[in-house]
C-alpha cells in the first residue's frame, strides 16, 4: 500500500521506511522557528533546563505578533529573544521583516518535502509548497531546537478533488470559505487534506497560501498542495538544500475521497464568530461596516494588494469608514512601493502599516473597538480576536468594495454613493480576574467537581485572549481563563483547586498559545475531558502533564453540571460519585503517560 504526501514526509523524516494513520513517531525538523510572544518562552524553557541549540542553522526567531513593538510586554520579550540569538548564534527576522510562516518560505527555509515546526498555530500554511508545517507549544519548540526532532503522531489523509472550473468571481479566499460550509469546523478535525483538481493546478502560489492557511480553521492538521512545475522552480531558486518534491504514491490510501464541483462557489463571507459560519455575500443583509482591514497571513501577498489596488484605483474609501492594509511581508511591502501601490492606496484613503501579522495579533493595526462592525482579509473571527467588536470574513476584492460601499458588498455592486452613518453610541468595557494558585501533582485517578460546558469549537481566544499573551508567568494566567467564553467570564472567580472541565467537539481549536493550557494548571483545574481537541492544544496540554482525554459518551452516568466524578487516567473507568454510576472514556495512551509521569516534556523522570 502507498502513502499519501503527509505519510511520505514524516516517513522520510523518521527511522521508517513508511508509516501509517496513528502511529506515532519522532522527525527530524528542517526548520525551527519560535515568535515574538512564543519565544520568550522557548527561551525560558531552554535556559531553565539547561539545554542548547541542536542546529544553529536551522533555527530562528521571527517578530510577527508586534512587529511595532508599541507593547511594552511585547517588546521586552523581544530583546529576551534577541539577546538570547546574539548568544547563540541565530538568526532574528526581526520587526522590519513580516510573518514568519511567508518567511520560511521566502527565505527557502523550506522546501517541497520539508518540516517545520513554529510557535504559530498557522505554520501549517507551508502546505501551501507541499511541506508539513505544525504550529505547536513552546515546549515543543524548546525541544526540537534542542534535538532537531519532535514526536508527531501520524494523521489520517482526506483527498478533496477539486472538479470544474471557479466562476470569474470566485478567489481563492471564497474557495476556503465554500470548504468550510461544507466541513464546518470540526468535520475533519485531526485529518490530513490533500487538494487535487484542475483548478488546484491553475492556483497561484498567493492562492495556495490563502487556502492553506485556513486549515486550522477547519481543524484539520494541514492542507497540502501537490507542487507544481512553478512551485518546484520557485522552491529552488530559494531553497538552502537540494530537495525533490514528495508526490502522494498513486495507490495512497485516504480516509474519504471526495469530489466537489467548484464551479458552483459563490463570493462568501463569514458572520462574526465562527470562520465556517459562512454565507454568500450576495445573501447577507446590507451590514454596514465601522472598518476594513486587508492583510494577514491569509491574504497579505502581492496579488491581494493589487486586487485590492484596481478596485480603490480613482476612489475614495466612504467617510468614517477606516482602511488598514498589511502587506504580509517587507518584501511584499517593497514590491507594492515599486509598482505605485502605496500611493494609491493613500489617495484612497487607507492606512498602510508595516509588514507583520496585523489584526490577528492584538494591540496591532487592525483591532477594532466594542460595537465596530469590520469586514476583515483574515482568518479568524473568533469573538475578541479581532478586538472587541465584529468581525465578518472575506477576500480583499469584497473588503475593499466594502470599504468604498460602506457596507458589505461585492466589486460589482459598489454604489455610486456611500453609504453614510447615523448617530451612535458605543460601550466599553472592564476586564476582572483573580490571582491563580498553581499544582504540580501527577496522580493517576482523579476526582473532582464537573464543569459541564456542552459547547463545541471552544477555540484558545475564548480560553485565554490574545490580549494576555505578553504574560509569561504562569502565575498570573489563571485569572484570565474563559474570560472571552460567552457565560463563564467569571469562571476563575468561581473555580475550585480540583475541578475538572467536560466539553465538547475541537476544545482549543485555534491558536498554539501554551497559555490556554497553563491558565487551567495556574487555577488547579485537574483535567480537560472532551469530545475531541485542536491538536496543537492536544500537544500543548500533553507536553505540560496536564490531563485531556476524549469520550464518546457520559450518558451512562447522567451527569451533571457540578457533580463529582472519578476518573482512571490509565483506563478510563469513570465514576459518578453522587449516583454511583459507572461508564468508560478514553484514557492516556502510552506516549501521553510517559510525558505525564517525567512532569512534562522537557521534565526528567
Amino acid at each position: 500500500m502507498g502513502m499519501t504526501i503527509t505519510e511520505k514526509i514524516i516517513a522520510s523524516h523518521s527511522k521508517y521506511e513508511t508509516v501509517k494513520p496513528g502511529d506515532i513517531v519522532d522527525i527530524t525538523i528542517d526548520a525551527r522557528t519560535a515568535r515574538d510572544f512564543g519565544g520568550a518562552n522557548v527561551v525560558k524553557n531552554l535556559t531553565d533546563f539547561g539545554l542548547t541549540i541542536e542546529d544553529t542553522s536551522r533555527t530562528l526567531f521571527t517578530f510577527d505578533c508586534n512587529p511595532t513593538g508599541s507593547d511594552q510586554k511585547y517588546a521586552v520579550n523581544q530583546h529576551i529573544c534577541r539577546q538570547y540569538a546574539r548568544n547563540n548564534d541565530l538568526k532574528v527576522y526581526d520587526i522590519n521583516a513580516g510573518i514568519g510562516t511567508h518567511l520560511l518560505i521566502e527565505e527557502g527555509y523550506v522546501w517541497p518535502g520539508a518540516t517545520a515546526v513554529s510557535t504559530d498555530s498557522h505554520a501549517n500554511i507551508l502546505g501551501a509548497v507541499g511541506a508539513f508545517g505544525q504550529g505547536m507549544g513552546d515546549m515543543d519548540i524548546a525541544a526540537a531546537w534542542n534535538s532537531g526532532r519532535v514526536w508527531f503522531k501520524v494523521p489520517a489523509s482526506v483527498r478533496l478533488n477539486l472538479t470544474g472550473s471557479l466562476p470569474q468571481c470566485v478567489s481563492a479566499k471564497d474557495v476556503i470559505l465554500n470548504l468550510l460550509m461544507i466541513y464546518g469546523a470540526n468535520t475533519l478535525l485531526g485529518y490530513s487534506i490533500e487538494l487535487y483538481g484542475e483548478a488546484v493546478d491553475r492556483m497561484t502560489l498567493d492562492e495556495r497560501i490563502t487556502i492553506a492557511s485556513m486549515a486550522t480553521e477547519m481543524g484539520a492538521i494541514i492542507i497540502l498542495f501537490p507542487p507544481t512545475e512553478e512551485i518546484v522552480s520557485f522552491c529552488r531558486a530559494r531553497a538552502r538544500t537540494p530537495f525533490e518534491p514528495v508526490y502522494a504514491d498513486s495507490d495512497a490510501s485516504y480516509e474519504t475521497v471526495a469530489d466537489i464541483d467548484v464551479s458552483i462557489f459563490i463570493p462568501m463571507v463569514a458572520r462574526p464568530g465562527e470562520p465556517h459560519d459562512t454565507v454568500g455575500v450576495k445573501e447577507l443583509p446590507v451590514t454596514k461596516i465601522d472598518s476594513a482591514f486587508i492583510g494577514s497571513c491569509t491574504n497579505g501577498r502581492i496579488e491581494d494588494m493589487r486586487i485590492t489596488a484596481e478596485i480603490l484605483r480613482g476612489k475614495k474609501v466612504a467617510p468614517g469608514v477606516v482602511l488598514k492594509i498589511v502587506p504580509a511581508t517587507d518584501a511584499v511591502w517593497m514590491q507594492c512601493l515599486d509598482e505605485g501601490l502605496i500611493e494609491l492606496f493613500k489617495e484612497a484613503g487607507a492606512l498602510v502599516s508595516n509588514a507583520g501579522c496585523a489584526g490577528c495579533a492584538a494591540g496591532q493595526v487592525g483591532q477594532n473597538g466594542k460595537g465596530e462592525v469590520t469586514v476583515s482579509t483574515g482568518n479568524r473571527n473568533f469573538p475578541g480576536k479581532q478586538g472587541q467588536g465584529s468581525v465578518f470574513l472575506a477576500s480583499p476584492a469584497v473588503v475593499a468594495a466594502s470599504a468604498l460601499a460602506g457596507y458589505i458588498t461585492t466589486p460589482d455592486a459598489i454604489p455610486e454613493t456611500p453609504m453614510v452613518f447615523t448617530k451612535g453610541a458605543g460601550q466599553t468595557v472592564t476586564l476582572k480576574g483573580k490571582k491563580p494558585e498553581a499544582s504540580a501533582e501527577h496522580p493517576t485517578i482523579i476526582k473532582g467537581r464537573v464543569w459541564l460546558i456542552e459547547r463545541d469549537n471552544i477555540d484558545t481566544d475564548m480560553i485565554f485572549h490574545n490580549r494576555y499573551l505578553a504574560i509569561t508567568d504562569i502565575r498570573e494566567m489563571g485569572q484570565y481563563a474563559f474570560d472571552n467564553l460567552a457565560g463563564y467570564s467569571d469562571f476563575a472567580k468561581k473555580a475550585q483547586r480540583g475541578d475538572i472541565i467536560v466539553a465538547g467537539k475541537n476544545f482549543g481549536s485555534g491558536s498554539s498559545r501554551q497559555q490556554a493550557v497553563d491558565c487551567f494548571i495556574s487555577l488547579g483545574i485537574q483535567a480537560v475531558i472532551a469530545r475531541s481537541f485542536g491538536a496543537i492544544y492536544e500537544r500543548n496540554a500533553i507536553n505540560a502533564a496536564f490531563p485531556v482525554l476524549t469520550y464518546d459518551s457520559f450518558e451512562k452516568i447522567d451527569m451533571k453540571d457540578g457533580d463529582v466524578i472519578t476518573i482512571n487516567l490509565l483506563t478510563g473507568d469513570a465514576v459518578n460519585e453522587g449516583n454511583g454510576l459507572i461508564t468508560v472514556i478514553n484514557p492516556f495512551y502510552d506516549a501521553q503517560y510517559e510525558i505525564y509521569i517525567k512532569g512534562g516534556l522537557l521534565g526528567k523522570i
